[in-house]
């Protein structure tokens, strides 16, 4: 996971540096909510984002190298298995993010060029609509891994409910898991149906708000109902 991340930031750095040799020396680089150019600046700004998606690549392999050397430090069999597990969610972590930066670039090269050489003042590709799907895509990913990490203070739902026993943790990553996916299904769904990028936007945001708050109840649901277990098999 951590070759095929930085595989593809360097790749998102290397068309960039490709693509800005085709284009004019001025391109847009900012839209308002609704579109329309509000700023014009050297091509050569484009570079910025492949720059922070490296840097963002090196956070999340430190993060995993980490989890790789907990693996090897460890000598208890549970501790081995769940900074293996972490590691490896971290990585799909790490891979999606630079994937989908790859392909927002993408898009913003190809709606920047077009409006550069036709004078546009609007965008010619909705990059808005794009980052919403992509992010939908993402959720519905991370959500089919969120089952799969063990007791970590990186990634999964981590709250104290959570986090009291293993028993709280697979439950509470597990509802969180369904309470994602379907954010994200619902995300891709709102930014195809709404007209404006913004309202598809914060839409979304209010449906990962909701999941996120629905998770966090069931958390601790499943935590006070673990606590009066614990407390009936003591009587």
């Amino acid at each position: 996971m951590k070759k095929a991340m930085w595989i593809i930031s360097f790749i998102a750095l290397a068309g960039t540096a490709i693509v800005l040799q085709f284009m004019p020396d001025q391109v847009p680089m900012h839209y308002d909510a609704v579109g329309n150019i509000d700023r014009w600046g050297s091509k050569y700004e484009n570079l910025i984002a492949p720059i922070i998606l490296l840097v963002m690549s090196l956070f999340w392999t430190l993060l995993i190298r980490y989890y790789e050397k907990k693996a090897l430090r460890e000598t208890d069999g549970k501790e081995i298995a769940g900074a293996k597990s972490n590691a490896k969610v971290l990585g799909i972590v790490g891979l999606c993010m630079a994937v989908q930066f790859t392909v927002l670039q993408g898009f913003f090269l190809y709606g920047a060029y077009n409006e550069a050489v036709s004078g546009a003042t609007t965008w010619a590709v909705d990059i808005g609509k794009v980052s919403v799907v992509l992010m939908g895509i993402i959720f519905i990913i991370l959500g089919n891994f969120m089952t799969k990490t063990r007791i970590n203070s990186t990634v999964g739902v981590r709250v104290s409910w959570s986090m009291y026993n293993d028993n709280t943790w697979r439950k509470s990553n597990r509802f969180g898991a369904y309470a994602i996916m379907i954010a994200g299904v619902v995300t891709i769904i709102i930014a195809v149906i709404l007209k404006s990028s913004f309202g598809a936007a914060m839409t979304a945001l209010g449906t990962v708000i909701l999941a996120s708050v629905l998770t966090l109840v069931y958390a601790h649901k499943v935590y006070v109902q673990e606590i009066e277990s614990e407390k009936g098999g003591n009587d």
